[in-house]
């Protein structure tokens, strides 16, 4: 186990876990910092859980942030359905509903996150705000690494074709894992490289079973933020990363456009790991975002 370059931020911030049923499935989820204060919602990405976006948490104080594992993830259990947008979208919409916020609420996605936030939000969830980290907002095999994803895409039908328990030892491979992560890290550090090389093997293989992960790729690459953006109402923020992988910069200020109120912050000399390698020039640029006096 690799210590967190972020642990002692963390530490400072309180944190319980929670169980709640959310249609018919049980969903775990974390609640950082104290009741009383300005509540951001969190969705991590595909094949992590809450634990990817504890960095951004780290750098946000003062804040009660909500991070549950998407079902199917972490410690939540499968949907009781399609592992596809629209379920994972119906699930987020319940789930908020279970909270009982009123609103008053920040919602913010990351990577595969920022689709399912999206299309919540599109069909009828109101955030207050919402904000996307990584957002996928373009075509996954159209991306700077599309034969990465190609290749993706090959490896999931490879495990699908397999026995059950063959697939599913495929799908966990660490030597997949590790190539994914040493392909993804922009950062030089070789400090912050072996944390987010112990997180990925740590959390990266968390899903429950093969076909609920088969289905959820597939939403991954099937999808992006652009199909749902013109119908979102709410003010918008991107967070992106001038050296994405899955989405080129490019398209990214083509994203922009596409809300009725969003702007883009652009974070240099990363990639696709904004949460692990920048949180606190993430967590910043989330300040500027919501209103001032929210945050302690």
């Amino acid at each position: 186990m690799t210590a967190s370059p972020y642990a002692a931020q963390l530490e400072r911030i309180p944190v319980r876990e929670h169980r709640t049923t959310v249609l018919g499935s049980t969903t775990a989820w974390w609640e950082y910092g104290e009741p009383g204060a300005p509540v951001i919602v969190l969705v991590h990405g595909f094949r992590g859980d809450h634990h990817g976006l504890e960095p951004i948490v780290a750098n946000l104080p003062g804040f009660r942030i909500v991070s549950p594992d998407l079902p199917g993830f972490g410690e939540s259990a499968p949907l009781d359905g399609p592992h596809d947008i629209a379920g994972y979208a119906a699930w987020l919409d319940a789930f908020v509903a279970s909270l009982e916020l009123g609103g008053a609420y920040t919602l913010l996605g990351h990577s595969f996150g920022s689709i399912v936030a999206s299309a919540a939000v599109a069909g009828g969830l109101r955030p207050e705000r919402l904000v996307l980290v990584n957002p996928i907002g373009a075509p996954a095999l159209e991306g700077p690494r599309g034969i990465m994803t190609r290749l993706a895409v090959a490896y999931y039908r490879a495990a699908a074709a397999l026995p059950e328990r063959a697939g599913f030892a495929v799908l966990k491979s660490r030597a997949i894992v590790r190539v994914m992560s040493v392909t993804m890290a922009k950062t030089r550090s070789r400090e912050l490289r072996r944390f987010i090389h112990d997180q990925h093997d740590r959390y990266f293989s968390a899903f429950s079973d093969r076909d609920s992960l088969l289905e959820a790729f597939r939403a991954s690459v099937s999808h992006d933020v652009r199909e749902f953006a013109p119908r979102i109402d709410v003010p918008v923020l991107l967070v992106a990363a001038e050296r994405d992988d899955i989405t080129p910069l490019s398209a990214q200020h083509v994203l922009v456009g596409r809300f009725p109120d969003a702007r883009l912050e652009v974070i240099p000399e990363v990639g696709h790991l904004i949460h692990y390698e920048a949180p606190g020039d993430a967590a910043r640029r989330i300040l500027g975002f919501v209103p001032h006096g929210a945050a302690a």
